[in-house]
Order: C-alpha cells, then structure tokens, then sequence
C-alpha cells in the first residue's frame, strides 16, 4: 500500500510546474541587461551563419536540387520561420534565461523540461566542439600555406580519417579555451568582438556575390531541376542545418533590454537576414559554376579556384573561420546560460548560478569551455556531431506546439505576450510536424546515441534534481 500510495504521490511531482509569475517579479540572480534588438541580431546571424554558408549549397546542388538549391533554402527557412515565430511569443511572454528548457518548465512540467534541457546541453556543447575543430582544420591550412606544419600526433584527435597519428587537437583545444575566456570578460566585451567578426564574415560574403556574379550564364541554369520537384525537399532536409543555431538568441532573454520588444526583432531579423544571404550565394554559385562541378567539400573556394579568382579564395577562407569563431561564441554563451538556469532551478548544483563581477555565470562557463574544449580535442568530429541535430530538432518540435499551452495553461495565460504567432494555432502545429518528419529522417546511430545521453541525463535528475528542485 505504502509503495503504491508512494507512487501516486511521485508522478504528479515529476510534471510540477515552474511559478513563472513569481520568477518575473522577482528575478533573483539575474544576469546583466546590456543587450539590444541589434545585439540579438548580430548574435543570431553569428551563430547561423558559420562554415555551412561555404560548404552546403554546393552539395544540395550536386546531389538534390542542381540549380534549384535556392528552393531548397527558401522552404528550410520557412520551416524555421515558424519555428521562429513560436520561440519569438514565448521569449517575449517569458524573459527568462533557458530558451526551450525554461519555456517546457512553464506548460508542461519539469521532467519534460529537464529532458528538452538535457537535449540543449548536448546541441551546444558538441556544436562548440564540432565548430572548434572544423575551426582547426581551416586554420592548419592556412598555416600551411606559410609553409608551418603542426606535428601529426597533436593535430587531431585519435581514431580521424586521414590523420592515424593524430592523438590531440591542440589547435581546437586552444580555440575554445580562448572564447571561453573571451566571454568571461563580460557580454559587453565579448559582443564587441563578435559585432567585428560578424560584419568582416558578412562583408566576405558579399564579396564573394558581387564578385562571382559577373561569371553567372544562364544555360547553367538549365534543367533549373535536374533531380525533380521531390529533390527540394529533399535538399530542404540538409538546408535546414545550415539554419540551426537561432534558438540559441532566445537563451539571452535574461540579458535584454525590453526584451518583450527586443526578442522578436532578435529572432526573426537574424533569421530572414541569414536566409538572403544563402539565396545570394546559392544563386551566383551555381550560376557561374555547372552544379555537376560542386560537390565537394568546400565549393565556393573550388568554383573560386576554377573561375580563377584565387585571392577571393583566400580572403573567404578567412572568412570561413570567422564564421566559425562567432558560431563558437554564440553556442557556447547559450550552453553556459543554460546550466546557469538548470541550477538556479535546483536541478543542479548550485554552485553553477555563481556570477561574476561582470554578472558572467563563472562555473558554468568554465564548465561548458573545458568540456567543450576536450571533447574538440579527443574524439573525431564525425561523432561530436551525432547529437547536434536531434537536440535541437526535439527543443524546436517542444516550443512550438509548446505555443498551444502557453495561451491556455493556468500558469501562463495570463501573461502578456508583446508577440503572438500569426495564423494561430496552424503555424504551431505545422512547425511541430515539420521538426517531426526531419527527426525521422535522423539515422538510427544518432537515436542510439541521443537515447544513452537522455539515460545519462534522467539518472543525473532523479539522483539530484528531482530532489533538490525549487518547485518541491
């Protein structure tokens, strides 16, 4: 009887509910409002718009949509949008640090918020790593055209094609350690940094288009779909990648300037600014270029290399790792938010809501940079990047039929949206099953591994969290 009576009292605590209300009015150990609508801009444009923009168009082209690939990022970008849209009415209705974990906390309870939590932490932390040692391997190229080399065994990590030296990724290693450094000083010095990189990546690819474009014939142009109208879609599955990255903006709603205001703007503009962009880039490439000749690993400097316009290439493989620098900024400022906000919650420990002078969460930017920074260093990046996509799909399909009980839940319809998803409630429920259908498209090694995180991450909350939350 005892069990049993035990039993009904434990299920209904695992749904317990964030007193977001009370949060709001009290805020306690909130973190530093310095941040504006152009900042969020910046920061989300920063975090999207990494080595993807360099690398992906030429293979949707070659293997999916040929000189369609423009489609192919069109649809993606709306899928997003209405991803978008619904993360843009939860930020401005709850200014709250967590992105998708604080919003799950608030209408559907705490394990769902821990799982969707637990999933983030997996999308920044191997993101950073990932972009760290995708940083690596531009930047030895670079070194090698000096004619320096970096011994093998301290090139990267053991078990990486091409490299059976390779022991550690010393470079990756090193990078992420500077950025989490660098974001230590403050969100003040650290957007300085980011606004400079982000404006010569922007201007890179500018260059790029009005310098290409004047090598665009139109007979490349045609079959404008060589693989059919099925082959958009399936390019709009990889595309959509080459998107992630904008949820992370919503992660800084603690650190806003009006932010019921400021969010929207933030999300949405980042957004449509990084889908022009790749429109730009996809339609000159695959214009000056025929798409049979693009897939490789890096076609822009390839069609580059073949337009012969070689110093483009240099000066775009510069702005690839500055791309990459403000992506490993962003993503690892979202995953120190997030801890930030899993501790002050009670679900870990406390001691990770520390902060600094600066108003910097201090252990758990230590925490996400040294963990980023060995992950980088020991494993090959085709297995980092396993569990990128699947958390970040999980929290998009989350928040956006998440819209739904926002505006209906006893703890949060009255609170006081400044944004409300348009064509409500077909856009929540569309976006939901966009994200639904591309997590299926995910290979079976990536739920393998996605489900032995989520058993690491529920033994982690039942042996703490659950113990220890605030809302006991």
């Amino acid at each position: 009887m005892y069990i049993k009576l035990e039993s009904v009292l434990f299920m209904p605590s695992l749904f317990r509910k964030k007193d977001i209300v009370n949060d709001l009015l009290h805020e306690e150990t909130s973190l530093n409002r310095t941040l504006t609508a152009k900042d969020l801009i910046i920061m989300g444009v920063g975090v999207i718009v990494g080595s993807g923009i360099f690398i992906t168009p030429g293979i949707i082209a070659a293997n999916y949509a040929g000189p369609g690939v423009i489609l192919t990022y069109l649809l993606a970008a709306l899928v997003c949008i209405g991803a978008a849209f619904c993360y843009s009415e939860f930020s401005s209705t709850i200014p709250l640090a967590g992105s998708a974990y604080t919003y799950s906390y608030s209408v559907y309870g705490e394990i769902v918020a821990w799982i969707v939590g637990w999933s983030l932490i997996s999308e920044y932390l191997f993101a950073a790593s990932s972009t760290a040692v995708s940083w690596s391997a531009y930047f030895r190229n670079l070194l090698a055209g000096f004619g320096i080399h970096l011994p093998k065994v301290l090139q990267s990590a053991a078990g990486t094609v091409g490299n059976p030296e390779g022991r550690f990724d010393i470079v990756a290693f090193v990078i992420v350690l500077i950025a989490t450094t660098l974001l230590l000083q403050g969100m003040t010095e650290s957007m300085k940094v980011n606004t400079i990189m982000v404006y010569i990546k922007i201007f890179v690819i500018l260059l790029f288009v009005a310098v290409t474009v004047f090598y665009v014939k139109p007979k490349n142009y045609n079959p404008f779909l060589p693989f059919g109208v099925g082959g958009i879609g399936r390019g709009a599955a990889v595309a959509f990648y080459a998107f992630l990255g904008f949820d992370t903006v919503s992660s800084a709603s603690e650190e806003v300037k009006n932010p019921k205001r400021n969010m929207p703007i933030g999300i949405i503009a980042s957004l449509l600014i990084v889908a022009i962009l790749y429109s730009l880039v996809s339609l000159v490439l695959v214009g000056a270029v025929n798409y049979k000749q693009l897939n490789v690993a890096d076609p822009v400097s390839h069609a580059l290399n073949i337009l012969n316009l070689n110093w483009v290439s240099g000066i775009v493989s510069l702005g690839a790792i500055m791309g990459m620098t403000t992506v490993l900024l962003v993503v690892i400022y979202g995953g120190t938010r997030l801890i930030f906000s899993l501790s002050r919650d009670g679900l870990l420990p406390r001691q990770f809501e520390t902060l600094s002078k600066q108003g910097v969460p201090l252990r758990s930017t230590f925490l996400v940079g040294l963990v980023a920074a060995t992950v980088a260093a020991v494993i090959p990046i085709e297995k980092i990047t396993e569990l990128v996509n699947i958390g970040t799909l999980l929290a998009f399909a989350v928040t956006s039929i998440g819209v739904i009980s926002l505006r209906h839940s006893k703890n949060t319809k009255d609170l006081k949206p400044a944004f409300r998803v348009p064509l409500y409630p077909i856009f929540p429920i569309v976006s939901f099953a966009a994200c639904v259908y591309l997590m299926t498209q995910l290979q079976a090694f990536t739920w393998k591994m996605y489900a032995g995180w989520t058993a690491i991450g529920l033994i982690i909350y039942f042996s703490y969290g659950f113990r220890h939350s605030n809302e006991k």
